[in-house]
């Protein structure tokens, strides 16, 4: 069996022969080409290689590597049946070390039996303290296999707090992957991280931002030269440490020369910065982290200037029907609109205007910039201006479409019209694929249990109307934002396991799927919703799940904060556990409707409450356990 060491860039190969004796062979080895730099070398008892790119590029870039066997001498050996040979690999990084070849040399040279025990003793511990984060158990080894293996994937591939990984994560094979191996923003680098917060990995989410504030300075700059604005302006793709991966991209393929703007690629979509803070959002609601509100507030800041630039404030008249029938029910006369803004990439020849995707993601910047100024007590006087912004937001624009025609249905037979959301309120209406029409919904948060019924309704209309249970882009957004709707539980539940049946791959990768790691929040994350709601502060017990599937969950994380634990069985939620990590107040839906509530506080009664949605104080690090009364 091989394993990569939890605590260090250590690889491990463990051979036994259980059957007849086998001759071995052990060598290390580079890709050369490319204009890579690729020496070897031997020791003693090891071997080493180092690959290295230092011409004609703006970061040097080195890897070092050095292994030997232990339980055999040199790299060639016979082991016999019975014996065990393991094979130890050591690799560092030029970005780690000045030394990075001496390094390994060293690390391997003094590995033996002893070490390699402390190693293996050292991983254990990390995966238990990863696996102990939080649990969900629900009665289906499908989904629960996959649940794990997804987060397991993302604690092999995010740990790194300066490189997060890439579209295809940690498993490159190739010098030229698709789309460079980059972080793109228009959801790809975002989706992986989607399950994390919720499932208490927050270790594992926190590389996400590194490479969007290493890109900072450019965005900077790309908003003042290209569109006159301050604030960010990110383009579609970019590296690690400011790299820009789509700079002068050719423009003879899928990308044109009007999708360029000052040398960058854009394909006309203002979005790309304000995509960039939904993972920020989900991380300061479900920690409220004021050390990380400081590091990530720069640029929630510089997104709000952005869009505050951006965003055009015009009179209703010009407005949609649906959009002045809004207008009028709430007695506004003007409304920010946004122009010139492509809701899929290219769309409508950059002259979409009002976005779904771009309404939705502006919505949660502007309620993130003065959520967070108003803990960190800056910028007060910014909050009128954004106040006004959120208030008088365009509306989403709707249109009627017709049910989707299943594989053997009878295409005679006229389908049912439901209204569902238009994709812009001029310009692209729909799109055949992609879940653009859903985003406004999940990531961006902006519609939920708490919108008005005919929003809820038509939200459930586009899920039926759109069909992306199994859509290549953003069925990551898809199953989440269904939940979010109240979708029927069992259909989401019948659509993940068709999903796992028929695109999931062993490896935690989804097939038919160029797009790498970005799936791997699906099923963590659906699920995790499904049990435990938290969305806009409101504690919701398996808000979207069968009554008739027993269920548990522990330490599930929700917004506000709150390590959730509780249980669903024969019908009947049990005692829920509510751990305060910050001493905020806590609100819930009453998990058991028509009954009174007993708060128990570390153990001792506290209160009873008789309402069907109650908010309660807490103190910090404080256990309360909601429990049923009479």
């Amino acid at each position: 069996r091989s394993w990569v060491a939890a605590g260090e860039n250590m690889l491990v190969v463990e051979m036994t022969a259980s059957g007849e004796g086998a001759d071995v062979e052990v060598n290390l080895w580079a890709q050369e080409g490319n204009d890579a730099e690729v020496a070897t070398g031997t020791d003693s008892d090891s071997q080493w290689v180092t690959r290295r790119f230092a011409k004609g590029v703006k970061i040097a870039t080195e890897a070092a590597c050095a292994a030997k066997s232990i339980g055999a001498k040199g790299a060639k050996f016979r082991i016999e049946a019975g014996q065990t040979v393991t094979i130890v690999a050591a690799m560092q990084s030029g970005f780690k070390s000045k030394t990075p070849l001496a390094d390994v040399r060293a690390r391997i040279g003094g590995m033996g039996p002893a070490g390699l025990a402390e190693l293996k003793k050292k991983h254990a511990a990390w995966w238990r303290d990863f696996w102990a984060k939080s649990f969900v158990e629900i009665g289906d080894p499908l989904i629960e296999q996959r649940y794990y293996l997804s987060n397991y994937v993302m604690a092999c591939a995010s740990r790194d707090p300066n490189f997060p990984p890439g579209i295809f994560g940690t498993w490159n094979t190739t010098d030229t992957p698709g789309w460079m191996g980059d972080y793109h923003l228009n959801y790809n680098h975002m989706a992986p991280y989607y399950a994390l917060y919720s499932a208490n990995h927050i270790a594992q989410a926190d590389p996400y931002h590194a490479p969007i504030l290493d890109f900072r300075p450019r965005a900077q700059w790309y908003a003042r030269n290209a569109l006159n604005c301050r604030g960010v302006y990110y383009p579609v793709g970019i590296g690690p440490k400011g790299v820009e991966t789509t700079l002068n991209y050719p423009t003879t393929g899928y990308a044109k020369p009007q999708h360029v703007e000052k040398g960058g690629l854009f394909y006309h979509q203002r979005s790309n910065a304000a995509y960039c803070l939904v993972n920020v959002a989900m991380r300061w609601y479900h920690t409220y982290d004021r050390a990380y509100a400081r590091q990530l507030y720069p640029l929630v800041r510089d997104v709000a200037d952005f869009w505050e630039d951006y965003l055009k404030f015009e009179p209703i008249d010009g407005a949609s029907a649906s959009a002045k029938a809004s207008a009028d029910k709430q007695g506004k006369d003007g409304r920010y609109v946004i122009y010139k803004d492509s809701v899929h990439e290219r769309s409508g020849n950059g002259n979409d205007f009002n976005s779904i995707v771009s309404l939705g993601l502006v919505r949660n910047a502007f309620e993130l910039a003065i959520d967070m100024s108003s803990e960190m007590g800056v910028d007060g006087d910014r909050h009128a201006k954004w106040k006004h912004i959120l208030d008088n937001l365009s509306t989403w624009s709707y249109q009627t479409l017709r049910l989707p025609y299943r594989r053997g249905e009878d295409r005679s037979v006229k389908k049912p019209e439901r209204k569902v959301f238009r994709y812009t309120e001029k310009g692209t209406a729909w799109w055949r694929n992609n879940t653009l029409g859903i985003q406004h919904i999940y990531p961006a948060g902006a519609i939920g249990f708490d919108s008005p019924p005919e929003v809820l309704e038509v939200s459930r209309n586009t899920i039926d109307v759109r069909n992306g249970w199994f859509d290549n882009n953003g069925m990551n957004s898809f199953y989440p934002a269904a939940v979010r709707v109240g979708y029927d539980p069992k259909v989401i539940l019948a659509k993940l396991r068709e999903m796992v049946k028929t695109r999931c791959q062993p490896n935690g990768f989804a097939s038919r799927n160029p797009h790498g790691i970005e799936n791997c929040s699906i099923v963590p994350n659906t699920i995790n919703e499904m049990l435990c709601m938290g969305h806009r502060g409101v504690l919701r017990l398996f808000p979207v799940w069968p009554r008739d599937v027993d269920a548990r969950f522990g330490q599930i994380r929700a917004v506000g904060a709150f390590l959730v634990s509780a249980e669903l069985k024969d019908g009947a939620v049990g005692p829920v556990k509510i751990l305060s990590e910050q001493g905020r107040n806590c609100t819930v839906v009453n998990p058991w409707p028509g009954k009174r509530v007993v708060l128990h506080r570390d153990g001792r009664g506290a209160e009873t409450i008789d309402r069907e949605r109650f908010t309660f104080k807490t103190a910090r690090g404080e256990t309360v356990e909601l429990r049923p009364g009479d």
